[in-house]
């Protein structure tokens, strides 16, 4: 390869974004940055620091603190937060209720964006979130945008959660999504929105397996 390769996959909560990532990553031999695991880090410590969302004074003093890591344990990518391994509290309703709140701070935007961004100048990655192909890799090799319908995009974030939080209902699951829908693509500071060059993946009737093939197809070429 003459130079590093970054695929970009963006869209809507619960489409199956990491999922499809992590596949491709493994398959490929790159690395997998979930930067939608980054802000609800953020997040976490946002609420268990009593953040003001709207003290910028504050904002940017926590950030100072705030230091995320990605590190490979059998073969699933976990993310510390000051070295402290998060990957599951992250994933809680708590967060899922916080992170559109602090993912729209435009303090919090920029710092992850210039994260990542360090994370794919020399290695090849595929990295999922909402504004990976529009803000954070304008010039991605390649990039995705996926989506499905609502009402399959809740099931599958019932399924996932369940276990965790068995007090969930399908329909607060449903009403958390249409929520972040809405605050994803509505907020001023790099909104949820599709890259003209983006390559809308539907997978509202696909398996795993199949989206990854139809992703691998459209990669292939760039090798």
């Amino acid at each position: 390869m003459s130079k590093n390769i970054v695929v970009a996959i963006d869209g809507y909560s619960s489409c199956g974004k990491s999922t499809l990532a992590k596949a491709l990553a493994k398959k490929l031999h790159f690395i997998y940055v979930d930067s939608g695991a980054m802000y609800r880090a953020v997040a976490l410590y946002f609420l268990r620091n009593n953040i003001d969302s709207t003290d910028h004074a504050q904002i940017e003093e926590a950030l100072k603190n705030i230091h995320l890591n990605f590190h490979s344990r059998d073969y699933e990518t976990h993310i510390t937060l000051n070295d402290e391994e998060v990957s599951e509290e992250i994933r809680l309703m708590p967060v899922s209720e916080k992170v559109s709140e602090v993912s729209a701070l435009r303090e919090v935007r920029r710092e992850m964006v210039k994260q990542q961004q360090r994370m794919g100048k020399s290695k090849n990655i595929v990295m999922d979130g909402r504004d990976i192909g529009t803000a954070v890799f304008p010039d991605a090799s390649l990039k995705f945008f996926m989506t499905a319908d609502p009402k399959v995009r809740a099931e599958r974030r019932y399924k996932e959660i369940h276990t965790k939080n068995p007090e969930i209902t399908l329909e607060e699951v449903f009403e958390n999504l249409a929520h972040r829908d809405y605050a994803d693509t509505t907020r001023t500071e790099s909104p949820l929105v599709r890259a003209n060059d983006a390559i809308i993946l539907d997978n509202t009737n696909l398996t795993p397996e199949q989206q990854l093939q139809f992703a691998l197809d459209k990669v292939e070429p760039l090798l």
